[in-house]
């Protein structure tokens, strides 16, 4: 090799060497994820744990093992910013405390069964009375249940996966049913939920999430996000205890009708009970994964769009909501300050056999799915 050939060489080298450490130092930083766990108290010796997954765009759940709860979401807004988009509480002794079940996972059976009761086969089933004459989310037993947890992920995101054995006759449903609920944030923005069950013995069984949202991060109430809702016809429930009455009606000529993108506070103060407390039927229902809602907020530019396998949604507007107890640095939840989208079978179909069946026998798999995904527009 001549000298001039051997200089030469020594410059690409040395280019090359500088160019790699280059590309190293200045590169962006690889995509990354992040997983939590913290001690954070017990209850009757069971510890009670929060759990915080980060996914790769840097929005974060926050969940803990007591009834297998959301206790934080932060969402970007459509400049980046992180805010929280849940109701719930600072420490576990406010969750322990009575609630309206913010956040939480609801089973057996989500909303009420009238006069706490329903038949199976000839057999008469008396259940826990825990509103009045009726019976509301099961009970309260799995929202204020320990659950197993285990983490778990893949490349779509991180899982949560939750467990939770319910005895025969809890609450006074029948059969030993095993529940397995699983929250996975995907790399899409997306709070995917699985709820899957089994039981020994022919039952009653309609999980669902009960999440308080709102999409400015509680700096004002509900009333500028609009809403849509792909549902030509609602359950009818009573006026008196908000239990279903058989009935389906048309949302044709109501103030509750939502089949158009529609400002919430533009007709909030003309529906009974003071708010939005109305259980939509989805259109074209066949079981299948399809989206069936979205809701804009437009000052933040956040956007839920709500998937489900299920025939309805209860969308509600937290009501019930007194100022009482603070929540979340100390802020008073007052009425309006979020809205709820419960997926689930028709609200009483315990007892009204002409809705979609909520039975679940031996031998058979219950799943459901539902997906709050976030976006900007």
């Amino acid at each position: 090799m001549t000298p001039l050939k051997f200089t030469l060489l020594k410059q690409y080298s040395f280019l090359l060497i500088t160019l790699l450490y280059a590309l190293i130092v200045f590169s962006p930083p690889s995509e990354a994820t992040a997983i939590e766990k913290k001690l954070w108290g017990n209850i009757n010796q069971k510890p009670i744990y929060l759990y915080s997954v980060t996914n790769v765009n840097g929005m974060i759940l926050k969940m803990t093992n007591y009834g297998a709860k959301i206790t934080s979401l932060f969402v970007p807004d459509k400049n980046g910013k992180l805010d929280d988009v849940v109701l719930g509480f600072d420490s576990l002794a406010e969750y322990i405390a009575p609630n309206q079940s913010f956040g939480a996972t609801i089973g057996r059976y989500t909303n009420r069964i009238r006069d706490g009761k329903f038949t199976i086969d000839g057999i008469n089933y008396e259940l826990t009375k825990n509103d009045g004459k009726n019976t509301i989310h099961g009970g309260s037993e799995f929202e204020t249940a320990v659950w197993n947890t285990k983490i778990k992920e893949h490349e779509h995101g991180i899982a949560l996966i939750f467990t939770y054995f319910s005895k025969d006759r809890s609450n006074g449903f029948p059969g030993n049913l095993l529940s397995t609920i699983t929250y996975t944030l995907t790399h899409n923005n997306e709070v995917k939920i699985d709820f899957e069950a089994t039981t020994d013995k022919t039952t009653q069984v309609n999980f669902t999430h009960h999440g308080y949202f709102n999409l400015n991060g509680m700096k004002d109430l509900i009333y500028d996000h609009t809403i849509e809702i792909n549902a030509n016809k609602y359950v009818v429930l009573s006026t008196d205890d908000v239990t279903a009455t058989g009935e389906i009606d048309t949302v044709e000529g109501k103030f509750w009708d939502l089949r158009k993108p529609t400002r919430i506070g533009e007709n909030i103060d003309k529906i009974p009970l003071g708010g939005y407390h109305q259980n939509y039927i989805f259109d074209n229902y066949d079981g299948t994964l399809k989206k069936v809602a979205k809701i804009v907020e437009p000052n933040s530019g956040r956007t839920l769009e709500l998937s489900t396998t299920q025939p309805g949604v209860t969308f509600y507007t937290a009501m019930g909501l007194t100022h009482k107890p603070k929540g979340k640095n100390g802020i008073k939840y007052p009425p309006h300050i979020a809205f709820c989208l419960e997926t689930q079978h028709h609200v009483g179909a315990a007892n009204h056999p002409q809705f979609p069946s909520t039975l679940l026998k031996p031998n058979e798999k219950y799943h459901e799915v539902a997906i709050y995904k976030f976006g900007i527009e």
